[in-house]
């Protein structure tokens, strides 16, 4: 199984493709220095494949590189990855 996430810079949102069809997203808005994550979705067939947590943490080390942006988890999903991965708490901003 090949699996592919993309950044849709356009959309404001990170996709993952499993063997070329989109599973799953993880959607955000930028407001001024801040990327708040909205929503993530993965297929519910998909979900106990950790294709969520993969689509997460992909697009976590994405801002990471960046450097320029603290996260605002305000999905729930996004929330708990980050609450149980304490190595992306430095990217929170919890103002």
């Amino acid at each position: 199984m090949s699996t592919e996430i993309r950044h849709e810079h356009s959309q404001n949102r990170y996709t993952i493709s499993l063997d070329d069809q989109v599973a799953g997203f993880a959607d955000y808005r930028i407001e001024g220095e801040r990327i708040v994550f909205v929503r993530t979705e993965v297929d519910p067939k998909k979900r106990k494949a950790g294709v969520a947590g993969e689509l997460v943490r992909h697009a976590l080390d994405d801002v990471r590189v960046s450097g320029s942006l603290a996260v605002v988890p305000r999905c729930s999903f996004v929330a708990h990855f980050i609450d149980t991965h304490p190595d992306y708490q430095e990217l929170v901003d919890r103002g």
